[in-house]
């Protein structure tokens, strides 16, 4: 955060090194930043939820992601020129991590002093989940110190089972079956990529895993051509499908990459062996060989943009040379991160 003046977001003024989204209307004519939320008492006595969390990318509907988008893209904006946005004065963010983070704590804990408030880290060795308190009185005593808690847990059913007890807004940071924030920073980039999804189609190659699973339901609420090309036995759950299905249109599941690919104008991927899944490594290895992308796989496709959720394992799922090509947008896709929790934060927590 600078040491400005405070100032809205919507006072920005447009920076050249900023992408707004270009849907014909001007962004400072989206929603404000510090528009009204459900307020949610961290205090109150009552321990059954009322908070809104957001532990799959649609726990937010259609409209509310539009607005987000737009929130962010003011963020954005404010960001790099250099404005002071802090709208969250006095806000607290818990982040709850069982498992390492690079990206995902830095862009929470940094957006949220951007926007005035604070994060308080909690990793595997500061908490008592592994000691045996239940996930219950952790996520009831959370609630009575903080404004809202971000977790990245090993196990989803731990999630909701946090959200059930907290009574302020819990956020996943990732877990086994979904990474919604993931897809709220991948939907805004190729939102600023195309100037909005009408006609943008995305090819996914490799594992149909929590990232992918909650793109392809984002993807569908946005209205994009989704394909994805994965092995046998590595494509997204059938519910997932259904609930992709219920909000506009399930995504394409082919096993060949280059059908995938061909003529697509975004071409994403992700690890193949994930955290946790050492084990699994050489087997995994064999299952994904010919769905890597490269140069020869992106002829089917050669104006696609490229993006990864990082960490990237160069040499597997993607070759360094396109992940350093000028077609790649993942650097962009990385920052999006922190702008797009930023508005989910004003989201769940701004003031009247």
């Amino acid at each position: 955060m600078n040491d400005h003046a405070t100032h809205s977001p919507t006072d920005s003024t447009d920076d050249p090194d900023a992408t707004a989204p270009t849907d014909g209307s001007d962004p400072s004519e989206g929603s404000d930043p510090t528009a009204a939320t459900d307020e949610t008492n961290p205090t109150d006595a009552d321990d059954s939820s009322s908070a809104d969390h957001v532990l799959q990318i649609d726990d937010l509907s259609a409209a509310e992601l539009a607005e987000l988008f737009s929130t962010a893209a003011e963020l954005k904006v404010a960001h790099r020129a250099g404005k002071d946005h802090a709208v969250l004065p006095n806000h607290s963010l818990a982040m709850l991590f069982e498992k390492p983070s690079t990206r995902t704590r830095v862009s929470f804990e940094t957006g949220m002093t951007q926007l005035g408030g604070h994060a308080v880290y909690l990793g595997p060795d500061t908490t008592h989940l592994d000691h045996g308190e239940p996930v219950a009185d952790t996520a009831r005593a959370l609630s009575r110190y903080v404004d809202a808690v971000m977790a990245r847990v090993f196990d989803h059913d731990a999630l909701v089972e946090m959200a059930e007890y907290a009574t302020v807004p819990v956020v996943n940071g990732l877990s086994d079956a979904a990474h919604p924030c993931q897809t709220l920073a991948d939907l805004f980039t190729v939102y600023e990529e195309f100037g909005g999804f009408e006609d943008v189609s995305v090819a996914w190659v490799g594992d149909g895993n929590n990232v992918g699973q909650s793109f392809a339901v984002g993807a569908a609420m946005a209205g994009l051509d989704l394909t994805m090309a994965t092995p046998e036995g590595y494509g997204p759950d059938e519910s997932v499908l259904s609930r992709a299905e219920s909000h506009g249109s399930a995504p394409e599941v082919v096993r060949n990459p280059e059908e995938a690919v061909e003529g697509a104008d975004v071409v994403y991927t992700d690890v193949w062996v994930s955290m946790g899944e050492e084990d699994e490594r050489d087997e995994k290895l064999g299952d994904f060989e010919g769905f890597q992308v490269n140069d020869d796989l992106l002829a089917a496709a050669p104006e696609a943009a490229v993006m990864h959720c990082l960490p990237a394992h160069r040499g597997e799922e993607i070759t360094g040379a396109v992940l350093e090509s000028d077609r790649s947008v993942v650097w962009e896709q990385a920052e999006n991160r922190m702008h797009t929790q930023k508005a989910l934060l004003v989201h769940l927590l701004g003031d009247d």
